[in-house]
């Protein structure tokens, strides 16, 4: 296992210096990089106090090299949008993004697990064949597009949800279970239209496999009940595959949430995403993209070793 960490440890620094290298070059060399934020009208003074501040008057390699040693240290340079430092920034921002995300991956894996187990059961019958048409709708219809027809339904038309926000309020001293839920439903359920097919369709094809193997027949020859031969025997093998897909979901579930925070006023990092953008504060969008990057590494180790602790098969050493 040490030897496993280890490994993951060095390709991990890796792909991190691989992603800031690419998404540092792109800034400072195409079109429109840190040298647009100098006004045409600009005094030769102006001018030439931002090219300081900017570091512009050194080659993109040493910038590079000093903006990797800063960040080492965990200094990801000023946003230049409020003169916050970068990580401060982002670290007021990570926990509404944990709550969403955790959220929806709680929803999207139990209902998931649990839609796909329906459908391998009742094969052929009409459930199977609902659960396999919603599967479908959920992955062509575009999430900014439900997630406006949902504000359109429940906040404008029957009033019983709130368009946007986190609700403050409901967070503070006058802590209201309800309206706190309020809040995150319709964020959590457009979010979790992103990866809940993919594992109701995944659980339903691994669930078909299990079933059908040898020793599924013995422990029904047996004469053990059918539930417990679903839930105790099949389904612990059947999620072999589901645990290391969901590995696979979380990107698209970090990119759906840039989408869903828009949508909804989430102040999460997606939306500040966003902002540094729109805004071209260029080391707000190298910290966040090096953030995005290393909760993906160590999500996607805790998979692996979660895959390692279901299938004995594998050996992480």
């Amino acid at each position: 296992m040490s030897r496993f960490l280890l490994n993951r440890l060095g390709q991990s620094i890796v792909l991190l210096l691989i992603v800031s290298v690419i998404t540092f070059f792109l800034i400072n060399l195409a079109p429109g990089g840190p040298s647009a934020a100098m006004r045409m009208d600009a005094s030769e003074a102006e001018r030439q106090a931002i090219i300081t501040q900017l570091g512009l008057d050194e080659p993109v390699v040493v910038r590079y090299a000093q903006w990797l040693g800063s960040a080492v240290t965990g200094d990801f340079g000023v946003s230049f949008s409020t003169s916050e430092p970068v990580l401060e920034r982002i670290l007021s921002r990570i926990p509404y993004t944990i709550e969403l995300t955790l959220f929806t991956i709680l929803f999207a894996v139990s209902f998931g697990i649990l839609f796909g187990i329906i459908s391998a059961v009742k094969r052929g019958s009409l459930r199977d064949h609902a659960i396999n048409f919603i599967s479908v709708i959920g992955l062509s219809i575009p999430a900014f597009w439900l997630g406006l027809m949902l504000i359109l339904l429940f906040s404008v038309q029957l009033g019983w949800l709130p368009s946007s926000g986190v609700g403050a309020d409901a967070r503070g001293e006058n802590f209201s279970l309800l309206g706190w839920l309020s809040y995150l439903f319709m964020p959590v359920l457009i979010l979790s239209t992103t990866i809940l097919p993919n594992i109701v369709r995944f659980t339903r094809s691994s669930m078909l496999e299990v079933v059908n193997q040898n020793y599924i027949r013995t422990v029904r020859a047996k004469g053990a009940k059918e539930r417990y031969v679903i839930y105790v025997h099949a389904l612990k093998n059947a999620l072999i595959p589901v645990v290391s897909i969901i590995g696979v979901l979380i990107p698209r579930l970090l990119s759906g949430a840039v989408i869903t925070e828009a949508i909804f006023g989430w102040p999460g990092i997606g939306s500040l995403i966003i902002q540094a953008a729109q805004g071209r504060d260029y080391p707000l969008v190298m910290g966040v993209t090096m953030f995005v990057t290393i909760v993906v590494i160590v999500c996607n180790l805790l998979v692996d070793l979660v895959y390692s602790k279901i299938d004995p098969r594998v050996k992480n050493v």
